[in-house]
This record gives structure tokens, C-alpha cells and sequence, in this order.
């Protein structure tokens, strides 16, 4: 199926490695134009490296942080220089996993500002920036990437952080609504990336598919949502996690 995405320029945060790295990929292999962003300037240039080889599309790197007004701004600015302009937003950077134990006790204000401010914040400020440029073409899609913990008790402050992006999703959908802007987000569980080991891949999965999710599975998900097939949902929580067994949510 064609997604129609040829063209259309994408920026993903968090896209040198894992479920950034693999959204990346799909989206330049349905031939989109990239720009990926992280913090870690070799590994973006691996990234992008292996990305041109495997897709032939154009990808650009930028290095950023995403807890940082200035450098989210600046980085957007580039990306949008850099492509011609931004159609689409996926938003992945985050403290892998959440910064600290679920443990009541041991949660400081310090762990509970850096997940907000890098996630939540970060996603804000991308958003921020980057939909005006949509706006002013009447089109465009913002994809965020939260996780499972949204629906669980595991980690206190991912859950915390997760749930905070979902209501930012919704914001945004109902305000960008009317540019033609469309806002989602998915929800991964345990992933498999090109960190993952063959061994931790094999064992149960805890879901009712009984497997780990592959982190293309996820990106193609994603790239739906990014098409103009996707246009009419927006505002959306979807999980993308093989299943929870035992959870009815409605």
C-alpha cells in the first residue's frame, strides 16, 4: 500500500537508535526526506549513515536536548532549513525508561523534573515550534511516542510522564484541528530493537501475542498515523504492545 508519504519531510527525535531509528527507516523508505535528532553526535552519524545506505533517502542529523528551550529551538530551526520545512513530527527523545525506581520513597524532585522536562516538556517544545510551520502549509502530522506504563503501576514516574504526554496529545489535537493538523500517540511495551539480544527476545513476553514486539512493527504503526490515509483520526491513544492481558479499557 502506498502511504503517500514521498515528499513529505519528517522530523524524529530520538532517532539514532531503537523505536526512533526504526520509525526513521520506514518513513524513509516510503520516501520521506529526514531529519533525526538526539543527543549523541557519533551516534546520529552512524544512524544517518546506515539509514542513506539502507532507504537512499535524504537524512540530516542534529544534535539536541530536549529539556532545553534554546537548543529545542534552535534544532527545529535547522531541521526545518535543512529539509525545505517539517510535514511531520514524531517526538521519541526521553530518559530511557524513566530516571528512577517505582519505590515511594526513593522518587526525589530532582528524578520527577528531569522525566517531565526531557519527555513531557520536550514533546511541548518540539510541538511548539514545529506547528507553526505545519499550520502555514495546512497539513500536518504529530506522532508522540509514549509506552505501556501509561496503563500500569510498574515504574511511578514513567507512568507519570506517559500520562502527562496523553493529555498533551489531546490538547494538542483539539487545537491544531482546524490547520489540518492531526495528533496521536502510540504506546509501545517491551520493544525489540538492534539492542535487544536474541536470548532477552526469546523469552515470554508477558502479552497476549506471547512475543516481543519488533520495533518495526511499531514504526509502521506510526507511519499510518503519518500519512494522509490517517488523516481522520487524531487525539488518539493507541498501545502497541502485542496486548495487556486482563486489561478492558474503553
Amino acid at each position: 500500500m502506498d502511504l503517500e508519504l514521498a515528499g513529505k519531510r519528517a522530523l524524529v527525535t530520538g532517532g539514532s537508535r531503537g523505536i526512533g531509528k526504526a520509525i526513521a527507516r520506514v518513513l524513509a523508505s516510503e520516501g520521506a526526506p529526514i531529519a533525526i535528532a538526539a543527543r549523541d553526535a557519533a551516534r546520529l552519524a552512524a544512524a544517518a549513515a546506515d539509514l542513506r545506505t539502507g532507504t537512499g533517502a535524504k537524512v540530516a542529523t542534529f544534535q539536541f536536548e530536549a529539556g532545553d528551550d534554546d537548543s529545542v529551538r534552535d534544532m527545529v530551526a535547522a531541521a526545518a532549513e535543512a529539509l525545505g520545512g517539517i510535514d511531520i513530527l514524531v517526538n521519541n527523545a526521553a530518559e530511557p525508561g524513566g530516571t528512577a525506581p517505582p519505590n515511594l520513597a526513593a522518587v526525589t524532585t530532582a528524578d520527577f523534573a528531569t522525566d517531565m522536562n526531557v519527555k513531557a516538556m520536550g514533546y511541548l517544545r518540539c510541538a511548539q515550534h514545529v506547528a507553526p510551520l505545519m499550520a502555514a502549509n495546512g497539513w500536518g502530522r504529530i506522532v508522540n511516542v509514549g509506552g505501556l506504563t501509561a496503563y500500569t503501576t510498574a515504574s511511578m514516574l514513567s507512568s507519570m510522564r506517559v500520562i502527562a504526554v496523553g493529555s498533551l496529545t489531546k490538547n494538542l489535537a483539539d487545537q491544531l484541528g482546524a490547520s489540518g493538523i492531526t495528533v496521536n500517540l502510540v504506546h509501545p511495551g517491551r520493544t525489540r530493537t538492534e539492542r535487544t539480544s536474541d536470548e532477552e527476545a526469546a523469552r515470554q513476553a508477558g502479552n497476549v501475542i506471547g512475543r516481543m514486539v519488533d520495533a518495526e512493527e511499531i514504526a509502521w504503526l506510526v507511519a499510518f498515523l503519518c500519512s494522509p490515509k490517517g488523516g481522520s483520526i487524531t487525539g488518539e491513544s493507541i498501545g502497541c504492545g502485542g496486548g495487556i492481558r486482563g486489561a478492558i479499557r474503553y
